[in-house]
């Protein structure tokens, strides 16, 4: 680690100093954690994220829309077949993003952590975990099961696992690794300092992935053990359908290394992101962004064009994925306010940027993509809220409704 008087050159290089105003206050062990944080920061980066253009711009870019591949209408039996002989091989991995908090859902822990009222009471975790052993029964392998956590998150939720025994699961078969974070900025362009000892992180995006699965070694894992494709969730989905032949299948036909899951809007105002090629290039482009015309325009059957929602259940070769991490993603930048510390030692609430990358951000360093559509009901079952749209009581009913529970 560089010593102190070493950071503190690179802080006046970019008129960072404040971040060590309070380090003669900290115990020694402070003082190490808060340079090795500092020393963990680019700042060159973190600059040109500050001044960069993080808008899109609809009219600067030519946008043409992807036809999806319907469930309903393709001989599944058939891709069934191939895909499984494909999982029997070994060469599918799952990977659940699960780096956030349940402070939303009212609940104090991970949010994989958090309870839910089935047959018996079960954690969303353990609804994987249930996915992962009838997968087991079903094709006769275990399937790796990559569990991405966060610096916030991670020591909870490995506890959480060996707690619960791995749900039956076999332990040498789940593999936790961390998520990135970059630091947040004020209204100035000033790495934020969380309190006198700690700079305040914040976690990478979901795009943060593909450089976490290359950095904590999950990609060379999957090499060594022969894993051709990574299905990539969100943890609060507990509908989920990432262990599924069928997109391998296709994508092996297809000779394309992206596939991702979708279903059909219920309107043009639904709130996801839709499936779109920018310049020839695959992307997703969020609903906020599309213009209206796009977003009413239909097809012959009355099919809005731009219809299929994004919701989270992409599938990469490891190809791909490969490629993707010799590239910088483009990032996202929010504005919010939090609680940091000013530089005359008050805490106080201010506005801080933090940036982001998103999955599909990785889409345009494939040529293609596949979009795959199945029912809303039958795959989507989200716990966002804990009140109102999204909340565990209405992701349950549709758990129970397509598990046929009482």
């Amino acid at each position: 680690m560089k010593s102190y008087d070493e950071i503190l050159e690179i802080l006046k290089k970019y008129n960072q100093e404040h971040l060590v105003k309070y380090y003669d206050e900290l115990s020694d062990e402070e003082k190490e954690e808060l340079l090795s944080q500092i020393e963990r920061i680019d700042f060159e980066y973190m600059n040109e994220l500050f001044n960069a253009n993080h808008e899109f711009d609809m009219k600067e870019n030519k946008i043409s829309s992807v036809p999806a591949i319907e469930k309903k209408k393709i001989d599944l039996s058939y891709y069934e077949e191939i895909g499984a002989e494909k999982i029997r091989n070994g060469e599918l991995a799952i990977c659940s993003m699960a780096g956030g908090q349940g402070t939303r859902l009212g609940h104090s822990g991970p949010k994989g952590t958090l309870m839910l009222d089935l047959d018996k009471p079960t954690s969303i975790f353990e609804t994987i975990a249930i996915k992962l052993k009838d997968a087991q029964q079903k094709y006769g392998v275990l399937i790796y099961w990559y569990v991405m956590t966060s610096e916030q998150n991670d020591e909870e939720t490995q506890k959480f696992f060996i707690q619960n025994n791995f749900f039956g699961y076999d332990k040498e078969h789940i593999i936790f690794f961390k998520q990135g974070e970059l630091p947040l900025l004020d209204a100035n362009g000033k790495v934020v300092l969380k309190d006198k000892a700690n700079v305040f992180m914040a976690p990478d995006g979901n795009g943060g992935i593909f450089n976490a699965l290359n950095n904590r070694g999950i990609i060379k894992h999957m090499k060594v053990n022969g894993i051709q494709t990574l299905a990539i969730g969100n943890v609060d989905n507990i509908l989920i359908p990432m262990i599924d032949a069928v997109p391998l299948a296709i994508m092996e036909e297809k000779g394309i290394k992206l596939l991702s899951r979708s279903f059909m809007k219920p309107s043009p105002e639904g709130k996801w992101g839709v499936f779109c090629k920018v310049n020839g290039k695959p992307r997703v482009i969020e609903y906020t962004e599309t213009p209206r015309e796009l977003l009413e325009a239909r097809n012959e059957e009355g099919e809005l064009i731009y219809g299929d929602a994004h919701y989270g259940c992409n599938y990469f070769g490891i190809d791909l994925l490969e490629k993707i991490v010799t590239e910088k993603l483009p990032m996202h930048s929010a504005s919010k306010k939090n609680t940091g510390l000013m530089e005359n030692g008050e805490l106080v609430e201010m506005q801080t940027f933090k940036y982001e990358a998103f999955i599909f951000d990785g889409y345009s360093m494939s040529d293609d993509i596949i979009v795959y559509r199945g029912e809303k009901d039958e795959e989507f079952a989200p716990i966002k809220n804990k009140e109102g749209e999204e909340t565990a009581e209405s992701a349950v009913a549709l758990y129970k409704a397509f598990y046929k529970m009482k």
